[in-house]
């Protein structure tokens, strides 16, 4: 844990909680009515199907990026149309060790934006985990509208925020299904895959065209990333979402040697996705 991001955290809830943050230029950024307003709309789906409705196919842009998730949102946000943001979260503790100043894909999303808050209205979500210990966890998704991101990846403060949606879900704990439950183990892949299409049929049924997905659960849960890379890629190339949105950025921040999380996605999609 770090004291440092402990302190960002801080500040972070007293951003959101005073509802506005001085810019570098010493104008008075707001951001309440932005707060309110991604708080009020989350809500927490699954784990039974999403309906959703048909679109008129697309040609879809691929990407596998070195890009943090907040990189890619930032970059994507500056579209026409919204962006959301696969969240890889804990299944039972809102924002992860956010708090506490934890360093992983969700406590940078919470350091930099409004998403903290507003994973606290989905508590059925964090209390069905805590009291069900299966390590598979279920095809919960909760869906954050238009959540304010004001900070970058290093904590620094934007003169101009943006704003993003998330989409806030655990994957299979692979390590712990490994050390306790072995035999268990062929059953991640199916896992991963109905997961992930809960994730993408939230998506859809909010009517998002433009992607960050990436190395979801290859971290501490310890998930194979090409068997996360696979699980996407049979929705997304000739499956159930083929040309169903627009732009789709897997960005993997690596800092494995030879940077073999990022490897595996681009193995997986070389013949499909643009690689930057």
């Amino acid at each position: 844990m770090s004291a440092r991001l402990r302190g960002i955290a801080q500040h972070t809830e007293e951003i959101v909680a005073a509802g506005s943050y001085r810019a570098s230029d010493g104008r008075t950024v707001p951001i309440a009515a932005a707060v309110d307003t991604a708080r009020d709309g989350t809500r927490m789906y699954g784990p039974e199907p999403v309906e959703i409705s048909p679109v008129s196919p697309v040609d879809t842009t691929f990407e596998v990026t070195g890009e943090s998730s907040l990189e890619a949102a930032r970059r994507l946000a500056g579209g026409p149309d919204p962006v959301a943001v696969l969240n890889f979260s804990s299944a039972r503790n809102p924002g992860g060790g956010y708090l506490k100043g934890a360093q992983a894909q969700e406590e940078a999303l919470c350091r930099a934006s409004a998403l903290y808050t507003c994973l606290l209205r989905a508590r059925p979500f964090y209390d069905h985990h805590r009291t069900h210990r299966d390590p598979f966890y279920t095809d919960r998704v909760i869906h954050s509208p238009a959540v304010p991101v004001f900070r970058d990846d290093r904590g620094r403060l934007l003169d101009e925020p943006y704003t993003a949606a998330f989409l806030t879900a655990a994957a299979p704990n692979a390590g712990v299904v490994l050390r306790t439950a072995p035999e268990r183990t062929p059953e991640l892949p199916q896992a991963l895959a109905v997961r992930a299409e809960r994730v993408l049929e939230v998506a859809a049924a909010h009517d998002y065209r433009r992607l960050v997905l990436g190395a979801w659960g290859c971290g501490v849960f310890q998930n194979d990333p090409a068997q996360v890379a696979s699980a996407f890629h049979g929705l997304l190339v000739k499956g159930r979402f083929e040309g169903y949105f627009e732009h789709v950025v897997f960005g993997v921040l690596d800092r494995t040697a030879g940077s073999a999380t990022r490897g595996a996605f681009e193995r997986t999609f070389e013949s499909h996705f643009r690689v930057g």
